[in-house]
């Protein structure tokens, strides 16, 4: 009987710890994603404190994903993602890669592009604003590495992260930030279309266009510039153009954009649809993901490409 009474006691004063502990783990393993064994050792080794533990898994986590990424460093990454981005005056397109299409449909390696995208768009938005109708600046993979997340933490340790997460390699290829000035009208799109992550759009090819109404009545502007960066995903114009051009047969129909018919409707070409709906062009820019690029001078984060 004292036996018995003894478990009884036993069962009723054990209960509530571990109901409390059996909560912190699942708290826990909601909140990081880590394992269920990962997740029991950090709280384990901090009694059962949420905040001491997540952030000794974080820490494990990364030091995990350093040493991948390390291992992993100089495999090829042609796949991947483009995260483009409008918000106002400013516009953004990065360029995000992995090793397989298969990751690249990972809604982590999505999330990375999200943060990648924000984070430059954040960057662009803070930059000084200039006098010129259009100016650009362009990042590439060690300028990409060294910017700041919302949380204050870099994204080259947000991708370290990510490769010890999913296992393969990554790496944060190159951005361009376009800022317009008041009264140019900037549109963003990604091909395939219909993915958006948070008002990010992500596909394997984004463009960006920059147009100003001639006439001074936007009532359409906002469409035709849907449809012109549309058609410049699509059909990758070099340049914008001059009027002359058009009116040379010796020209190259295909790198110019207002030589070229309308993807959205072939009885127009792009000077016929801006002639018609009284717009300018005043420059686009174009991503595809694991083009080749030139190499890009060397510039920093300052370095700024500009058009009258």
């Amino acid at each position: 009987m004292m036996i018995l009474k003894n478990l009884t006691r036993y069962i009723h004063t054990t209960r509530v710890p571990y109901a409390t502990e059996k909560s912190a783990l699942a708290t826990l393993r909601k909140k990081t994603g880590y394992t269920f064994a990962n997740c029991k050792k950090a709280l384990e080794l901090h009694n059962n404190n949420l905040e001491k533990a997540e952030e000794w898994l974080r820490q494990q986590a990364q030091a995990l994903g350093w040493s991948k990424a390390t291992k992993l460093e100089g495999r090829q990454t042609m796949q991947g993602l483009i995260g483009t981005s409008v918000e106002g005056n400013n516009g953004v397109l990065v360029e995000v890669n992995c090793e397989t299409d298969f990751v690249a449909r990972n809604a982590e390696f999505e999330n990375m592009v999200k943060e990648a995208t924000v984070t430059c768009l954040n960057y662009l938005k803070n930059a000084p604003s200039s006098a010129h109708a259009l100016s650009k600046i362009n990042l590439d993979n060690d300028q990409l590495k060294s910017l700041k997340t919302d949380d204050g933490k870099s994204l080259e340790d947000k991708l370290a992260l990510m490769i010890g997460s999913i296992g393969e390699n990554a790496s944060l290829k190159r951005a361009v930030g376009v800022k317009v000035a008041n009264g140019i009208h900037l549109n963003g799109y990604a091909h395939p279309s219909g993915k958006s992550l948070g008002g990010i759009l992500l596909g394997r090819i984004g463009g960006l266009v920059a147009v100003k109404s001639i006439n001074g009545d936007n009532t359409h502007i906002d469409k035709v510039a849907a449809g012109l960066c549309q058609h410049i995903v699509g059909m990758a114009p070099k340049n914008i153009g001059k009027e002359e051009d058009v009116a040379s047969p010796n020209k190259e129909e295909e790198s110019s954009l207002i030589r070229q018919d309308y993807l959205l409707d072939d009885t127009l070409s792009i000077k016929e649809l801006l002639d018609l709906n009284q717009i300018e062009v005043i420059g686009f820019q174009r991503f595809a993901c694991g083009e080749t690029m030139v190499a890009p001078e060397e510039k920093s984060l300052d370095a700024v490409e500009v058009c009258q």
